[in-house]
């Protein structure tokens, strides 16, 4: 663990990159050897403002990281924060313990906040907009998003009292997570229902992208499936019947138009308040 540690105290640009782009090509060969729905459509063209989103939100995370940075190292130097106030313990539970909370202010929190506040649901609109949901969707965020998600990752390292090789660690393994959850392949159900007691399954999150409420304001988590299960906000379905997008905003040419997706949030469309069964 030590060495894990110090490798992310220190993890330079260069392997955050690789992470990022063979997180995509993995589950972009994944998909299409084991792919859960059979997709009618050119990928590349579905891929290009998805991956137009992720290289926004890559340059404003890394043009506010020095935010981050001087957080993390304030916390820990004043040992502030709920995991700098508990008992002495092992380096391992140390880390585990500053992942899982930050998981819960950095992703739930962040994200079941974009569901219940309108003018925030217009911006995440864009990332539920997505009628083909595959491993680029994982971060076609608005601009508006991105920022917004940093700065509850923000809140997170001050609350939470993370330094940066935690932080660091969490974001690269939220990263992969979020590839492989929205990535469009098989796996056996029951393989499936196992992880999902631990972690965010694919099928779990495939759930939240169903086009009809009450199961897109559901299965809110990103890495641990722990906070939706605690909280309240966990269902299942059949994920065969799932319909991406949403029934408010149909229109798919629009959806996969980058213009129009950079002006949704901006939009007056308005979130479904009636809740409609399949």
């Amino acid at each position: 663990m030590d060495t894990i540690f110090n490798y992310f105290e220190t993890i330079p640009s260069l392997h955050r990159s690789l992470i990022l782009v063979g997180g995509i090509t993995f589950f972009w060969l994944l998909e299409g050897a084991f792919p859960f729905f059979k997709f009618d459509y050119k990928k590349w063209k579905h891929a290009f403002p998805n991956l137009f989103f992720t290289f926004t939100t890559v340059l404003i995370n890394f043009s506010l990281a020095f935010v981050l940075l001087h957080t993390s190292d304030w916390v820990q130097a004043a040992n502030f924060g709920i995991i700098n106030w508990l008992p002495e313990m092992p380096l391992w539970l140390y880390v585990v313990l500053g992942i899982l909370f930050l998981d819960f202010f950095g992703a739930y929190l962040a994200h079941y906040t974009e569901h219940k506040v309108k003018p925030l649901w217009m911006v995440h609109l864009v990332h539920h907009s997505d009628h083909k949901v595959d491993t680029t969707t994982a971060n076609r965020h608005h601009p508006i998003e991105s920022v917004i998600r940093f700065s509850f990752t923000l809140l997170g390292v001050l609350v939470v009292g993370t330094p940066i090789a935690i932080v660091m660690l969490y974001q690269s393994i939220s990263l992969v997570s979020t590839q492989f959850t929205h990535a469009n392949i098989k796996i056996s159900p029951k393989t499936d229902k196992i992880l999902s007691y631990f972690i965010v399954s694919p099928s779990m999150h495939k759930i939240h992208h169903h086009y009809k409420l009450p199961y897109t304001d559901s299965n809110y988590g990103n890495i641990f499936s722990i906070w939706d299960r605690m909280l309240g906000t966990y269902l299942e379905m059949n994920p065969d019947k799932i319909v991406y997008g949403v029934d408010t905003f149909p229109d798919e040419e629009r959806n996969s138009s980058l213009k129009e997706l950079l002006k949704q949030p901006f939009q007056g469309y308005k979130k479904p308040t009636r809740i409609e069964d399949l």
